[in-house]
């Protein structure tokens, strides 16, 4: 079965020729998720697009969440990345949670929402306490508007508190983030595959 993945870079820099951890992450994901044959077609950075606030999928006049919503749901698995900041996900990851607030009323004839059936895993990284509680902001904000959350569904890297080195700057990538990077792969391209082949009831 083919299943493909897109990830979301909630990185606080627009440029996308500026290095970023979360993207280093996302790249160790990316190989993890090659082994189990599951294919990332590509990693948006959110912060290079116009997404606008508020809560429903158009808000008009130049707003870009319609077409990046329509790609991710084009999409089996997402890759839902970004840094910790004060502790907690990015103002850029919060912005795109309140954009899919808009599932919650677009259901179809049976009650589902966009994206039922669809598997949702985190990418965190930061200098800083707060990748356990920045999952559980994601991974609730997340199934409350229908994605289906995996089995050690996060990977993460948080280096010394105050310290200046990033996950980018690491010459290797630590065993363990290696380790859970192949179990999330796993545990998400099983769900996924399951979920397409047979989809939620109504």
């Amino acid at each position: 079965m083919s299943l493909k993945a897109l990830a979301l870079n909630c990185t606080l820099k627009a440029d996308k020729g500026e290095d970023s951890s979360t993207d280093a992450m996302i790249a160790v994901l990316k190989k993890a998720l090659d082994e189990k044959q599951v294919t990332l077609s590509e990693t948006v950075r959110v912060t290079a697009l116009d997404i606008k606030p508020g809560v429903t999928s158009d808000e008009g006049n130049g707003d870009e969440w319609p077409s990046l919503r329509e790609k991710i749901l084009a999409h089996d698995i997402l890759i839902f990345g970004g840094p910790i900041w004060m502790g907690q996900i990015s103002s850029v990851a919060k912005r795109v949670l309140e954009r899919m607030d808009a599932f919650l009323s677009e259901t179809d004839d049976q009650g589902r929402m966009p994206s039922y059936g669809k598997v949702a895993v985190a990418a965190i990284v930061g200098n800083e306490d707060g990748a356990h509680f920045s999952s559980a902001q994601l991974f609730q904000a997340l199934n409350d508007v229908g994605w289906t959350i995996p089995a050690v569904a996060a990977c993460y890297w948080v280096g010394e508190a105050m310290g200046s080195t990033d996950f980018k700057d690491l010459k290797d990538t630590p065993k363990m983030v290696t380790k859970t990077a192949r179990m999330v792969a796993g545990n998400a391209a099983h769900l996924a595959g399951l979920l397409k082949s047979s989809p939620y009831p109504n």
